[in-house]
């Protein structure tokens, strides 16, 4: 604990209070608890980054692909959209886990066990998995990167047909081939509208990151929960009652500073993204 670093002379001048509160607040758990914001920092940037990627690939196909591949993307956008991020996010994991343990069965289960196992689950023993919790993260990001990649790709494929037509009709005229005109105007004009609702969608997965403890992620939400709970067991640390309101107003206050944070991120990202843009066209969107 901190406390015990503390010299005496310090302690003395700060009271009994005051050092009792320093070594509850930095005792095991609860440096346990601050260790466990970089579960859902990790989780936020790279359940965007996945979303990132995903969308544009999906506004991409949706806007100028095949035709069937603009099927597919249009039904992964309107589908994902409409599914709960609860739903998705205890269904994905487990579909995945499962789906590795049953391709995995056919290589190590002998057809008797199967046979013996037969509507239970892992088919074998040799089969089952137990995932730790840096996997469970990698599943949690891909979750967030598949959910939020729908909304980001419906974003984009509305930016990028806000585009003034003739602003990529200017750029062939100038010769440029159709990987210049989409690389160096279309996409590069086309963040100056999408950054507004990419904004909204970072703010949702932002929220979204509090259902990491659905994968046996022990996160921030977690651990605020389990410390704030009443407590009657010396032999479980200090006797207190129900504390849990004061543990969620740290919640609150760490989501809100996330928050102004990002809004402060994307103001700086929307003044990059504007120069060299025309005001007219600015005042446009």
């Amino acid at each position: 604990m901190l406390v015990d670093w503390l010299p005496q002379g310090l302690k003395d001048a700060l009271g009994p209070d005051i050092v009792f509160w320093i070594g509850y607040l930095s005792n095991g758990k609860h440096l346990g608890w601050y260790a466990s914001v970089q579960y859902t920092i990790e989780a936020m940037v790279f359940g965007a980054v996945v979303a990132l990627i995903l969308g544009l690939i999906a506004a991409t196909i949706r806007n100028s692909g095949p035709l069937p591949l603009r099927w597919l993307a249009a039904g992964y956008i309107n589908i994902v959209r409409g599914v709960p991020d609860v739903l998705f996010f205890l269904f994905f994991p487990i579909a995945f886990e499962q789906g590795l343990e049953w391709i995995i069965s056919f290589q190590v289960c002998t057809p008797e066990t199967l046979a013996l196992n037969t509507g239970q689950w892992p088919p074998c023993d040799a089969a089952n998995l137990s995932f730790s919790k840096p996997e469970y993260l990698v599943l949690a990001c891909i979750s967030l990167g598949i959910v939020y990649g729908a909304f980001v790709a419906n974003v984009i494929s509305g930016a990028l047909r806000a585009v003034p037509a003739g602003q990529l009709e200017a750029a062939r005229a100038y010769g440029m081939t159709r990987g210049q005109v989409l690389s160096r105007v279309h996409i590069r004009q086309m963040w100056i509208y999408a950054m507004p609702g990419l904004s909204n969608v970072w703010m949702s997965l932002i929220k979204a990151t509090s259902l990491l403890s659905l994968l046996q992620i022990m996160d921030f939400v977690t651990w605020a929960q389990r410390l704030g709970a009443s407590n009657f067991s010396k032999a479980a640390g200090l006797v207190h009652e129900d504390w849990r309101w004061r543990y969620y107003l740290v919640l609150l206050i760490f989501y809100i500073a996330v928050t102004y944070i990002s809004e402060k991120v994307f103001a700086v990202l929307n003044r990059r993204v504007r120069r060299g843009v025309p005001l007219a066209e600015q005042n446009a969107t």
